[in-house]
């Protein structure tokens, strides 16, 4: 692709440009070193809900080249010292991490985000036992509808692949009639058995271009090569007080055989500014309530502060209690602001989007909407987190424009690439609604509303 089609994208405003097509032949018509950062959403290689998009291209060596290739080019297009981050799944992360080395980029950590909303996609195998021995055959169709608990028989026109059943009993391989409502004694036995874990997290490989020198030379040439660590702390709770009496890290190590690392010289409690930005961030549960308690059952926040308990802070008649829920002992109270908590407070902490809500999730008028939406608290705090002021991030692979609005409000501009006609129309109207720059919805990084 010439750069003179690139003069002619699918949409553009002042803001926000989206070019519709491969983002390979998108990046190869970019200018070097004309982005800033990147973040981003790939395919993870696991052919998710059946699409195409997300197939592994004929295995982890084909998938690890291919991406390999796009990384390589947007290697070529962010500046030196540039960041970006890169979204994975636990289940084919180290894929991507490869393919980012071996595209020349450093990586210099992994933010983990932890949530409550995942549902286990697994197999239930006492019941897929059961399905294969009533019908003397193993067919993967027939395995995937017995783990939703679907009951087949025999059938002489599908052979051994089993229907549905359309009575209570089925027929063994052997002929024996049993009921299609009881497991077999095998089936029986691996009750509770199943193949898949509950998902709660995903990861986002922070990675970087090489820097041209050193950071300072860099970030004076480029403006680019470091993280804006200030406009991502953890908004502070009214903890810090000086250091009173007590021993420097150096001294500690020193005296103690050089085997205890103790924390640096400075505040306890955090900074007044708020504490430093963390490689683990969490969300809320989806039943959390906005401004009340939080889901003691599902929220992976509430979870944090139960272990870690409540102890509200300077206060040295609670020594020893441990730290814990953030607001009044025995009720969790994360949105009230208070100068006690639970370790919550240790890190960035979102509302309930990991599956972002209706207001996220662009539909078009004939229903199509797109499959996966990342939560738009957590992308602003992410494109916040490496791109300069007033510069310009790149997500080759746009999906619905989650990363477009986060930089709109953030008032970064950026440059996005998809190959689905479909969702570039979602990207049109997601842009379309008014777009207002604020904090709503980013708890823990909003004041009162932590």
């Amino acid at each position: 692709m010439s750069a003179s089609s690139l003069a002619q994208p699918y949409y553009a405003d002042d803001m926000v440009t989206v070019h519709l097509g491969d983002c390979l032949d998108v990046l190869r018509g970019m200018p070097d070193a004309s982005v800033d950062a990147v973040v981003t959403d790939p395919p993870a290689g696991i052919s998710f809900m059946g699409k195409t998009w997300d197939a592994d291209k004929g295995g982890r060596a084909v998938w690890v080249a291919w991406l390999t290739e796009v990384m390589t080019e947007v290697r070529r297009v962010l500046k030196p010292g540039g960041h970006a981050l890169v979204w994975a799944l636990p289940r084919t992360s180290h894929w991507t991490a490869t393919a980012l080395e071996d595209a020349g980029l450093e990586i210099r950590d992994c933010i983990v985000h932890i949530f409550g909303s995942g549902f286990p996609k697994s197999l239930d195998v006492s019941k897929a036992i059961h399905a294969h021995q009533t019908v003397g055959g193993s067919s993967r169709t027939l395995n995937r509808r017995a783990a939703l608990g679907d009951q087949y028989v025999a059938s002489p026109t599908c052979g051994t692949s089993g229907v549905m059943a359309s009575t209570t009993t089925a027929t063994t391989a052997g002929g024996t009639a049993v009921s299609a409502d009881e497991p077999t004694d095998d089936a029986a036995r691996w009750e509770g058995w199943g193949t898949a874990l509950k998902p709660g997290q995903e990861h986002w490989w922070l990675i970087r271009k090489p820097l041209a020198g050193t950071v300072a030379q860099t970030v004076l040439e480029y403006g680019t090569g470091a993280l804006h660590i200030a406009a991502c702390r953890v908004e502070p709770t009214g903890e810090s007080r000086p250091r009173m009496a007590e021993a420097s890290q150096d001294r500690r190590y020193t005296e103690r055989g050089g085997t205890d690392f103790a924390p640096l010289p400075g505040v306890r409690g955090g900074a007044p500014e708020g504490r430093w930005p963390t490689n683990l961030v969490f969300s809320h549960s989806a039943s959390c309530v906005e401004n009340g308690p939080c889901d003691q059952e599902t929220c992976p926040v509430a979870e944090l502060d139960r272990q870690s308990g409540w102890m509200p802070s300077n206060n040295s008649r609670n020594k020893g209690r441990g730290m814990g829920y953030h607001g009044a002992e025995g009720e969790r109270g994360a949105w009230a602001g208070d100068a006690g908590g639970g370790a919550s407070r240790f890190f960035p902490v979102f509302r309930y989007e990991a599956k972002a809500g209706s207001a996220e999730r662009p539909k078009l008028a004939d229903g199509t909407a797109h499959a996966t939406v990342k939560p738009l608290a957590l992308m602003r705090w992410l494109v916040k987190l490496v791109t300069p002021p007033g510069g310009t991030v790149l997500d080759p692979f746009a999906g619905s424009g989650t990363t477009a609005e986060a930089c709109v409000l953030e008032g970064f501009r950026s440059v996005l690439i998809e190959q689905d006609p479909a969702h570039c129309e979602l990207i049109k109207t997601r842009l379309s609604k008014p777009l207002q720059p604020s904090l709503e919805g980013l708890f823990g990084l909003a004041g009162e509303e932590r």
